[in-house]
């Protein structure tokens, strides 16, 4: 589900029968919940607004961006792969890395 850039994944609890799940990529805890999937569309959007709207009241930024830099840990072999396909590529190791999580995170949206 998405609104305003931003989004969320849904859950649904069985034994309270309701569809739930909190806004993804922010560290406020900010949740919503609904017992039908129109109420829930809704609920998000509403959530969404009031976080804006809250933000703003408070002088925060809504929604820390990411820097950009992440740091793994890999088996060498799989850095030396790597760095050998970034290299006949005629790419940066970061090039490369870049290129293959956009096509690996576009496949999971």
């Amino acid at each position: 589900m998405k609104y305003k850039n931003f989004s969320a994944r849904i859950e649904y609890d069985d034994q309270d029968e309701i569809f739930f799940d909190k806004i993804a990529g922010i560290r406020d805890g900010v949740s919503f919940h609904a017992d039908s999937v129109a109420d829930l569309k809704t609920a998000f959007h509403e959530a969404v607004d009031d976080y804006i709207e809250t933000c703003k009241k408070i002088g925060k930024t809504p929604q820390k961006p990411y820097s950009g830099k992440i740091m793994v840990r890999i088996d060498p072999d799989v850095h030396r792969n790597a760095a050998l396909s970034a290299e006949l590529l005629g790419m940066s190791l970061n090039q490369w890395t870049e290129n293959v999580l956009k096509k690996a995170a576009k496949q999971s949206n």
